[in-house]
């Protein structure tokens, strides 16, 4: 994996915000490992994990993006990414880029549903949805549904399941290549870049 310094000495003065989705990122999933080792990360951390409502954790979304010291990037796994597409305006003014994993489709959860639906206004940052080809929690067509609507470049995995522990996704060292490059190509103008499709097997 590439060290996380390469990433820090690029982004001095940059807030890097963890938004876990349902139930939590744990011990392992790379989320948990990006926290503990990136500069200046701060996790959001929601009082309630299993029972989602809407209000409570894009309030504690916002909270935390409001709080942070400096410019945000927005780490954002599941419904952790559609949480962080209903910010309201003052914190997705704070936000510069987002790297948004395996989004999930909250219409296929009667226990999701109160995040539904999903925003489909562009984003006012640069975005990049990074999707799985059988994602049990969405179908990658959505996905792609999502970052065309949110104006994100696209990122297509080949049987990578849920993008978390269970699909075998760790230290994920492309996906931290991914951020990599989404902070150094970021465009601190506030200029949303024509959306681009990638590919990654």
């Amino acid at each position: 994996m590439a060290p996380p310094s390469s990433i820090q000495t690029h982004m001095t003065g940059t807030s890097f915000i963890i938004v876990p989705g349902w139930r939590d990122s744990g011990p392992g999933h790379w989320q948990s490992l990006w926290a503990e080792r990136l500069a200046q990360a701060t996790r959001v951390v929601q009082d309630d994990w299993i029972t989602p409502t809407r209000t409570a954790w894009v309030g504690q979304l916002e909270k935390t993006v409001l709080a942070a010291p400096c410019p945000v990037v927005l780490v954002a796994h599941s419904l952790g990414c559609i949480a962080c597409t209903h910010m309201g305006p003052e914190a997705a003014a704070r936000v510069r880029g987002a790297l948004l994993v395996a989004p999930a489709d909250p219409e296929r959860r009667a226990i999701l549903s109160d995040f539904a639906p999903v925003p489909h206004a562009a984003l006012p940052y640069r975005s990049i949805v990074v999707a799985s080809s059988n994602d049990p929690y969405c179908p990658i067509r959505l996905a792609g549904a999502y970052a065309r609507a949110w104006g994100s470049e696209f990122v297509r995995l080949q049987n990578a399941g849920h993008i978390n522990i269970d699909s075998g996704h760790g230290e994920w060292p492309l996906g931290l290549a991914l951020l990599q490059s989404l902070t150094h190509e970021m465009d601190w103008a506030g200029q949303a870049p024509a959306q681009t499709a990638l590919s990654a097997g």
